[in-house]
C-alpha cells in the first residue's frame, strides 16, 4: 500500500491515526504544526448563552477563563471537539458534522455566542438573531520538514490535508526543499483547503464531506 501521511498536530493527529487503523489503513503521522495557546481576554460571561467551538484545541490552556464558562454549553464541530469539551467540564448542546457553519445554522435564535478559536479561522456567517463574539485562543506553529518526512515524500505518498494553512505551509516546504511536486497525491478535507494550490501535484483529491471518516474512506477507496 502507498504510504499515507497525516501531517496535521495534536491531539488531531492521533485522532486520525486512530481512526485510520480503524479503517484498515497504515497512516503514518508527521506533525508540520504545533499548537500554542495563546492568552485571551474574557468577556463578561452574563452577555453569553453558549459556545461555538471548532477545534479541541480551543480547550488547552487559559483554565482560569474556562473555569468561569463551564455553565455555558458547547455547540461543537464535531465528536471530537465534544469529547475535549465534555474532558474540560462542559455539556454539549449539539455536535455537528460538514462544518462550524452547518452548526450555526442549526442553533435556535436569540442567541449570544463566544467563539473560541485559532488565529487561523474559517470565517462565519451568523443567522439572524445569533450574535458572535470571538477570543483567539491559540495558534498552529509551522514546523520544518524533518529528514524522514523528506523521504518518505519521495516515495509517491498521499498526504492528508486538514486546513489552509497545512496546505500553504506543506507546499512552501516542498518548494524550499525541492521536493518534487509531481511524486506527491494530496487528500484534502474541503474545497477552500486546495484553492490555493497549482497542479502541479500528483493527483488532488477533496473529500466529499469535511470530516475525518470521509476524508479517510476516500483515500481508502485510492489505495484499492
Amino acid at each position: 500500500m502507498r504510504p499515507i501521511i497525516a501531517i496535521r498536530p495534536e491531539p488531531g493527529l492521533s485522532s486520525t491515526l486512530a481512526l485510520g487503523r480503524e479503517l484498515g489503513l497504515a497512516v503514518t503521522g508527521v506533525p508540520l504544526f504545533e499548537i500554542r495557546p495563546l492568552e485571551w481576554q474574557l468577556p463578561d460571561p452574563a452577555t453569553i448563552d453558549a459556545l461555538l467551538i471548532g477545534s479541541a484545541n480551543a480547550f488547552l490552556g487559559n483554565e482560569s477563563n474556562l473555569a468561569r464558562l463551564t455553565d455555558k454549553p458547547v455547540y461543537a464541530v464535531g465528536k471530537t471537539t465534544a469529547d475535549a469539551a465534555r474532558d474540560a467540564g462542559f455539556a454539549i448542546a449539539a455536535i455537528g458534522s460538514g462544518g462550524l457553519q452547518n452548526v450555526l445554522d442549526q442553533i435556535a435564535t436569540p442567541t449570544r455566542l463566544l467563539r473560541i478559536a485559532g488565529a487561523e479561522r474559517v470565517p462565519l456567517s451568523p443567522p439572524a438573531g445569533v450574535t458572535i463574539e470571538t477570543v483567539v485562543a491559540y495558534e498552529s506553529a509551522p514546523l520544518p520538514v524533518d529528514p524522514d518526512l523528506r523521504t518518505a515524500l519521495s516515495q509517491a505518498p498521499i498526504v492528508l490535508l486538514h486546513s489552509v494553512a497545512a496546505a500553504r505551509h506543506f507546499a512552501s516546504e516542498c518548494k524550499r526543499l525541492g521536493i518534487d511536486p509531481r511524486q506527491v497525491e494530496l487528500a484534502a478535507l474541503g474545497p477552500r483547503i486546495v484553492e490555493m494550490l497549482d497542479e502541479t501535484w500528483r493527483a488532488i483529491h477533496v473529500s466529499s464531506q469535511p470530516t475525518d471518516r470521509d476524508l479517510l474512506e476516500m483515500v481508502r477507496n485510492l489505495c484499492e
